[in-house]
């Protein structure tokens, strides 16, 4: 592969990830114009190249990819996983494969899309082995990652997908059911806890709990819920 074609790549994996904010393109892509520094696009994808050999915790020792995160910088609502599948190691985004092809449905459903108003990560950015639930040790290191992304985006709610990631933002080792429809807080910002997609695809039960979770989640941050 030459030099061209490296680019070609690189640019086209930055639109994948971060979208056309950084870089201007017009239909020839070799006519990329870089903004300022300043632009907060730029700004996080920086802190991304600054983690994104983290060396931490031993999950550095089995990862394919460390998953930072991906959609829109100024998103108003967060979306937060415990930790990435193993679609997620080998393609290095957040909610790959049919987990991310639901979550995908269920944000078009509401208006929006990974690109839009929505921001996608987990607590962890790196797949533990048999995606085993992470360890305390484990989120520790990771978890100040989180809290920079967040200062970064500043949403205005942030959604827990799945108990294991309510369980850990919230501090409080309760039943899912008892997490939801409850507004809870992490730094200062609203939370609130529903299903992990991957649970709808085992129980299809629960899509309609998740559908109404995500109806509540659409008319607060179009500013119709208190």
């Amino acid at each position: 592969m030459n030099n061209l074609e490296l680019f070609h790549e690189f640019i086209q994996r930055y639109k994948i990830l971060y979208g056309n904010v950084i870089y201007k393109f017009d239909e020839d892509i070799d006519n990329a114009v870089q903004y300022n520094d300043t632009n907060l696009n730029a700004s996080i994808g920086k802190y991304e190249t600054s983690i994104r050999n983290c060396q931490e915790c031993k999950l550095s020792n089995t990862r394919l990819n460390f998953v930072f995160g991906m959609g829109d910088p100024n998103a108003d609502l967060l979306l937060v996983g415990e930790a990435p599948s193993k679609e997620d190691d080998i393609k290095g985004t957040p909610f790959a494969g049919k987990i991310g092809n639901l979550l995908d449905n269920i944000l078009s459903a509401i208006g929006r899309n990974r690109f839009k108003g929505v921001y996608i990560t987990n607590i962890l950015k790196c797949r533990p082995p048999k995606n085993r639930d992470p360890l305390i040790s484990e989120v520790n290191k990771c978890e100040p990652y989180l809290k920079n992304q967040l200062k970064f985006i500043k949403p205005k709610l942030i959604i827990a997908l799945g108990r294991i990631a309510g369980k850990i933002l919230l501090q409080q080792d309760i039943p899912l059911e008892d997490m939801r429809k409850k507004t809870f807080n992490y730094l200062d910002t609203p939370v609130r806890v529903t299903y992990h997609p991957a649970s709808l695809l085992i129980n299809k039960n629960l899509k309609q709990l998740a559908w109404d979770d995500f109806q509540w989640i659409r008319d607060y941050v179009d500013g119709n819920k208190n």
